[in-house]
C-alpha cells in the first residue's frame, strides 16, 4: 500500500491517529462529522490519511471537552477562527493563560478569605442581604471545612454595600441589595467582550507568565479607567434628562 505524499511530514491512518491521541476511532470519525477536523487525504473509498498534526488537535478537542466542558459547537468557532492548524496552537495558548491568571487570582484568595462571622463584625451587614446578595450570585463565598469563607473580591462587595446603606441608600428610599443586578448584569457582558479581546491580543504573542504580569500591572489603570468614564457618563445622562422635554 503506497502512503500519499504529504508536504508537511507524516500520515497517519485512521487507526494510528487513535492510537498516537489516545482515542478511540468512533471519536475520530465523531470529530469529523461535526467538522472539528478537516477532510483527510483519501487515496480510495475505504482508505484514509491523517496528518500527525491532527494528534495535537484532537487531544485538544478532547481536553477541552473534559476539563472546559465546552461544547463541540463552540470548540469548532474557535478552531476555525483560529485558522487551519494553527488554530490548536493558538487556542492551546490561550488555555495556558486563562489558567495561569486564574492561578495567580486564586493562589492569594484563600489566606485573605474572611468567615461570615468576621464578615458581620466588621461590616454589620444583616444576614439577610448577605443571604440575598449570595442567591443573586452576587456573593459567591467558598465552604471551608463547613465553614463560610468570603474571597478578597467578595469582602470588597460587601463593605461597598455597607458604605453605600450607611450613606443613605437605604431601604426606607427604595434602594435595596437586588440593586446590584444592574452592575452585575451590564458588567458580565463588559468583563466577557474584554476578556475576548484581551485573549485575542495577548495569548501566543507572549509566554504565559509575562502576558500574565502585563495583565496584573494593567488591572489597577482600568479600575481607575472604568471609574472615571462611569462619573463621565452619569454627568452626560443628567445633562441629557434636564435637556430632554418633560411630559
Amino acid at each position: 500500500m503506497t502512503t500519499p505524499p504529504d508536504q508537511n511530514g507524516e500520515l497517519l491512518r485512521m487507526r494510528e491517529l487513535a492510537e498516537a491521541a489516545g482515542v478511540s476511532a468512533g471519536t475520530i470519525k465523531h470529530y469529523l462529522r461535526e467538522g472539528l477536523l478537516p477532510e483527510p487525504v483519501k487515496t480510495s473509498r475505504n482508505m484514509a490519511w491523517y496528518p500527525r498534526e491532527f494528534v495535537e488537535r484532537v487531544q485538544l478537542i478532547k481536553q477541552l471537552q473534559e476539563e472546559r466542558f465546552l461544547p463541540l459547537k463552540v470548540i469548532r468557532e474557535v478552531l476555525e477562527n483560529g485558522g487551519g492548524l494553527e488554530g490548536p496552537e493558538r487556542l492551546r495558548a490561550m488555555v495556558e493563560l486563562e489558567d495561569r491568571i486564574l492561578e495567580r487570582a486564586l493562589s492569594g484568595q484563600a489566606a485573605s478569605a474572611l468567615s461570615a462571622r468576621e464578615v458581620r463584625r466588621r461590616y454589620g451587614l444583616p444576614d439577610e442581604a448577605l443571604e440575598r446578595l449570595e442567591k443573586l450570585g452576587v456573593l459567591t463565598p467558598a465552604r471551608q471545612n463547613g465553614t463560610k469563607r468570603y474571597g478578597p473580591a467578595d469582602v470588597q462587595i460587601i463593605e461597598a454595600v455597607g458604605r453605600m446603606r450607611a450613606s443613605g441608600y437605604s431601604e426606607a428610599l427604595g434602594f435595596t441589595v437586588y440593586d446590584t443586578l444592574i452592575y452585575k448584569r451590564h458588567l458580565e457582558g463588559l468583563v466577557h467582550e474584554e476578556v475576548e479581546v484581551m485573549m485575542e491580543r495577548v495569548a501566543g504573542e507572549m509566554g504565559a507568565d509575562e502576558a500574565a504580569d502585563l495583565l496584573e500591572r494593567a488591572v489597577e489603570p482600568m479600575r481607575d479607567l472604568v471609574a472615571a468614564m462611569r462619573a463621565k457618563l452619569m454627568i452626560a445622562e443628567l445633562k441629557r434628562r434636564r435637556a430632554a422635554p418633560r411630559s
